[in-house]
């Protein structure tokens, strides 16, 4: 109840009324369900008598048993639960970035087109500038004339490198156009909003996590990351729940191990006297019945033989016999 609660002011009110409550219900039924086992049946007949109270003993033991072990691994609950949400942080992350790369499929075509025609086209403008300085300077190669000075070869590949360098004006102006869409269009699908958590925030969602998370989490620490089962975390939490299903178990079995002693032998006579006193009291009652019937029997006959003597007696007086 106060994992239930936790975060309100009167959690630990409600916990400990909840608790005060529940804890004398369970005694209240133990101490009936132990001493109504009857000593004299059979093994079976006991065994049979005292099974609602093993299959209750085994859902308390579970319901006593998960809260005490989501404190006991509350250090590896919180980092399983860290881990989580960042795979899922990264997760959202991806999915986001896929539906924008899919949706704009051919803007961002388009896009990477113009950076490569970019770079290209300033490779090609340090050729040709190259190419020019050489030219101008009378440098002998396969691409120059080896005459010094701004001849006419000069002035040709200064044109072509102007060319290049105006294509490359309206490339980058293309490209930064583009940019800022896809950056707008990003903002709009909210891929730009979306981080991955810090460490801060981690501590915050770990610690805030209800009890359907630290549940969760708390049945993955008994995997490895590979899915394979680990052995020690595995029989740690088992020893604690079957720690207290044992001893929640324990008056029941306690009661059908132990052999029948005076108190059963009492309990047994009682019970017997009782059932004794019940019969001869149901054979009293029959036998009133019997003869408060018998005695009204008669008191109705006699009652109907009144009214036909009397009727007969009214009849003969008023007869005419003429």
């Amino acid at each position: 109840m106060y994992f239930v609660f936790s975060g309100n002011a009167f959690a630990v009110v409600f916990a400990v009324l909840f608790g005060l409550l529940w804890g004398t219900a369970i005694f209240n039924m133990d101490r009936y369900i132990v001493s109504s086992i009857d000593k004299q049946g059979t093994t079976n007949q006991q065994i049979l008598q005292a099974s609602p109270r093993i299959l209750l003993a085994i859902m308390i033991g579970i319901v006593i048993s998960r809260p005490l072990e989501l404190k006991i691994f509350d250090k590896e609950i919180r980092q399983k639960l860290k881990t989580a949400y960042l795979k899922g942080q990264h997760r959202k992350i991806d999915t986001l970035t896929k539906t924008y790369t899919d949706k704009y499929a051919m803007e961002l075509s388009k896009n990477k087109e113009l950076k490569r025609e970019k770079d290209s086209l300033e490779t090609d403008i340090n050729n040709s500038r190259q190419q020019l300085n050489e030219e101008v300077f009378g440098d002998k190669t396969t691409q120059t004339s080896g005459i010094v000075g701004y001849g006419t070869y000069a002035k040709q590949k200064q044109t072509v490198l102007q060319e290049k360098e105006d294509r490359l004006k309206t490339v980058m102006d293309n490209q930064a156009k583009m940019d800022d869409y896809l950056s707008a269009r990003k903002n709009y699908e909210g891929v730009n909003d979306i981080r991955l958590f810090n460490e801060h925030q981690l501590d915050s969602l770990s610690n805030v996590a209800g009890f359907s998370d630290r549940n969760w989490a708390l049945g993955q620490l008994s995997y490895n990351e590979n899915g394979t089962r680990d052995l020690d975390t595995y029989l740690a939490e088992s020893f604690i729940s079957w720690l207290f299903i044992l001893f929640e178990c324990l008056p029941v079995f306690v009661k059908l191990m132990s052999p029948k002693g005076a108190y059963d032998v009492a309990v047994s006579k009682i019970g017997e006297a009782d059932i004794y006193y019940a019969e001869r009291d149901k054979d009293r009652h029959i036998q009133v019945i019997d003869n408060v019937y018998d005695h009204r029997l008669e008191k109705d006959i006699d009652k109907e033989k009144k009214i036909i003597s009397t009727q007969a007696d009214y009849d003969l007086e008023r007869h005419n016999y003429d």
